[in-house]
């Protein structure tokens, strides 16, 4: 079974540990897969994402930006 959430951030970063504590929470009461991306491994995800994390991505699909709201996220895996 693949994620279907993915969590771009990078060590150090406190929206970063929010953004994945919710995700963790809601991703867990469903019984979804998800998975977390550290964007300092690569240079093409900081470039194009190290102004935003943490980034969520839902079906592969980009989802919020910044701060994961609960609502949203069970509202996008629920449909």
């Amino acid at each position: 079974m693949s994620s279907r959430v993915t969590l771009y951030g990078k060590p150090g970063c406190h929206l970063c540990d929010d953004a994945r504590a919710i995700v963790q929470t809601v991703c867990a009461e469903l019984g979804v897969e998800w998975t977390e991306v550290d964007i300092t491994q690569d240079d093409r995800l900081f470039t194009e994402y190290g102004e935003q994390i943490p980034v969520t991505f839902v079906d592969g699909k980009q989802h919020d930006f910044w701060r994961v709201d609960p609502v949203r996220l069970r509202k996008a895996l629920a449909g």
